[in-house]
């Protein structure tokens, strides 16, 4: 209950007693399963590296005592760590280990859900008509088994592989069907996921008053259903919104909301986001320095937590002050770093960085003739 109102310290108290219970009971199965739990309580606090620590500790005893669907379960969680922390083709290694388990033992839905896994891997590794064949796999067997929760999350999933192809109306006509879904079965938060979604569809349209509805909308759902880590990052949607619109003094107040709560609840990767969020407003805001300040604080974050993907678009940040100072060697090596975890991470946008280095460097060459 804790864990699902977002207060991951007090919910991490209350698995911590149930683990010292269960060993003390000799309780193996009961033990792996809390050993899950705390290290997905870890995944939600932005330690992946803890949260990986207890599910393995977690896959060792389900193998042991033979619990096939809960090492399948278990198989999934790591997977979902390593795709956190960049590493893809691991965590497609995981997830298939994962789903062959789930048809072994006949588990339709935990096959759905690991589906819902590979296609998310494929859709981060750029490859979205992959992604959206496990999408269409996974949907097909929820409405088999009439998992109304897991039919609406794949909808939502297909909706982002729409957009990110820049179909965004599909994109919104399968949100609305996940939405309506949400409603029905009274999953308030994943309806306010949706309303997010929702939102981001209209930003991208250039709508960006309809965006704020439905972010709003998100926000209040978010508050009321106690989800701390949810709040923070609708609060930061609003805040880009508001910098969309030109009033970036009002951005910089709701990205500050969202910073105080993403270090109240301990959630470093949300952290990280927001720092590089008050440093773009403050770009925007032509004010260099103080830019550069909050990229440098959200840089040791992304690291400590493995978030390649995210160190990458703050070292890009970077790169764009400095060009902008007229550092130019300084910029092309940062350019370089982001390139290089682009690379790691097999990132879309590798292309696009690539690219500007290129340019900036060229620019550099060229600066270099005239003098």
């Amino acid at each position: 209950m804790y864990d699902g109102l977002g207060d991951r310290r007090q919910a991490l108290a209350f698995y911590e007693q149930a683990l010292t219970i269960r060993r003390e009971v000799g309780d193996q199965a009961g033990e792996a399963t809390t050993l899950n739990n705390i290290g997905h309580v870890y995944s939600g606090l932005g330690d992946p590296q803890q949260a990986l620590a207890f599910y393995e500790q977690a896959l060792t005893i389900m193998q042991e005592v033979g619990d096939r669907a809960g090492e399948a379960t278990t198989l999934n969680n790591i997977g979902s760590v390593c795709a956190r922390l960049g590493d893809r083709r691991q965590a497609l290694a995981f997830y298939e280990q994962a789903l062959t388990i789930a048809q072994e033992v006949g588990d339709r839905a935990g096959e759905a859900t690991t589906l819902n896994n590979i296609g998310q891997v494929y859709a981060g590794l750029g490859d979205r008509r992959q992604a959206l064949a496990f999408y269409e796999q996974a949907l097909t067997i929820a409405q088999e088994v009439g998992d109304r929760a897991g039919e609406a999350t794949t909808l939502n999933n297909i909706g982002h592989v729409y957009a990110g192809l820049g179909d965004r109306r599909q994109a919104l006509a399968l949100y609305e069907q996940a939405l309506t879904i949400m409603q029905e079965v009274g999953d308030r938060a994943s309806e306010a996921a949706t309303l997010n979604n929702i939102g981001l569809v209209y930003e991208g349209l250039g709508d960006r008053r309809q965006a704020l509805a439905f972010y709003e909308q998100a926000l209040t759902i978010k508050q009321e259903v106690g989800d701390r880590a949810g709040e923070a990052a609708t609060l930061n949607n609003i805040g880009s919104v508001c910098a969309g619109l030109g009033d970036r003094r009002e951005a910089l107040a709701f990205c500050e909301q969202a910073l105080t709560i993403a270090q109240e609840v301990g959630d470093r990767a949300g952290e990280a986001t927001t720092l590089n969020n008050i440093g773009q407003v403050y770009a925007g805001l032509g004010d260099r320095r103080e830019a550069l300040a909050f990229y440098e604080q959200a840089l040791p974050i992304t690291r400590e937590v493995g978030d390649r993907a995210g160190e990458a678009v703050t070292r890009y940040n970077v790169a764009m002050v400095l060009r902008a100072d007229g550092d130019l060697a300084a910029a092309i090596a940062e350019l370089e770093l982001v390139v290089e975890l682009d690379r790691q991470v097999e990132h879309p946008d590798l292309a696009d960085d690539t690219a500007m280095l290129e340019q900036i460097r060229r620019q550099m060459t060229q600066t270099h003739t005239e003098t």
